[in-house]
């Protein structure tokens, strides 16, 4: 399933261009828990972050040399100050919630670049990682590996890329266009319009996804909105919504301290650490030491 998401299946180039794969290791984590619950009767306390980390060798072993993974290391963030309603950690399972750290120790010890999330989003910092990638000349594409909707407003054209694996896509920014009737730049309008569930932001009763798309289309962004479209009385609300559905690019670029990374050639892999064995020994997963070991000698 990986390689056939590979966006470059079919480019016929004389060197190996250089991607950088973006994951979602919060959305990864609660993926591969749920799928365990559903295709197995146990419930291995570390099963999703060893899931995880299988898929993230497979991908290796596909080609992918540089990748960066974010986590949420808690779930709130400076969002929730803003709206009460946002999204919190709580409702998640006990037995999910325990391998979020242990994730985050087996991804650094396996030797893949990991941004644990505190004040900001996971998603803030795959969109100012993408950011950062995209501007470096030595880097050919950006492939950001997340469903999520806000993730959206990163693509750009077909240089930076959004892919789905549950519905098995990549989204270009023609592909964006088509799913929501807008381009990526406007994808925090079209949400401070309709909502955005998963995050936990009503939206505006009455624009609906057609509604919000037509109106972004004509005006631009809500700001330009005249009165006719948006009433006054709901324009502080809505541009709040937008403030929340807006990633921080500037989350973690170089002016903050500490950057995600100065230089791209950073998010290379060179195999795991010392303490990787242990690692995957705590996780109950000890073939995973051997397998990525094996893998360190074939690519590396």
């Amino acid at each position: 399933m990986i390689d056939s998401l590979n966006p470059l299946n079919g480019n016929q180039q004389s060197q190996s261009p250089m991607i950088v794969h973006l994951i979602d290791g919060t959305y990864e984590l609660f993926r591969h828990f749920y799928g365990i619950r559903r295709f197995r009767k146990t419930d291995p306390p570390f099963g999703a972050v060893s899931a995880l980390l299988r898929m993230i060798v497979k991908m290796i072993d596909e080609g992918a040399t540089h990748m960066g993974v974010a986590t949420d290391h808690i779930i709130e963030s400076f969002r929730n100050e803003l709206w009460p309603g946002y999204k919190t950690g709580a409702g998640i399972e006990p037995a999910l919630r325990a391998q979020f750290t242990p994730l985050e120790e087996a991804l650094m010890a396996m030797g893949i670049t990991t941004w644990a999330m505190v004040e900001f989003e996971a998603d803030d910092a795959l969109a100012a990682a993408a950011h950062l990638a995209a501007i470096d000349d030595q880097v050919d594409k950006v492939c950001i590996w997340t469903p999520d909707k806000d993730l959206a407003q990163c693509v750009v054209d077909d240089r930076v890329v959004q892919i789905d694996r549950r519905n098995n896509q990549i989204r270009d920014e023609q592909a964006v266009i088509s799913k929501f009737g807008v381009a990526p730049k406007l994808i925090p309008d079209y949400l401070a319009l309709v909502g955005d569930s998963a995050d936990g932001f009503p939206g505006l009763p009455g624009y609906g996804p057609k509604t919000a798309a037509t109106l972004i289309n004509r005006h631009g962004h809500l700001e330009e909105f005249p009165p006719t479209a948006l009433k006054e009385e709901n324009r502080d609300l809505v541009l709040l919504f937008k403030q929340l559905a807006t990633l921080r690019i500037d989350a973690a670029l170089p002016s903050h301290s500490p950057p995600l990374f100065d230089d791209v050639d950073e998010l290379r892999w060179r195999g795991p650490t010392a303490a990787f064995p242990t690692v995957a020994e705590r996780i109950n997963d000890t073939k995973l030491a051997r397998l990525v070991e094996k893998l360190a000698e074939k690519v590396l």
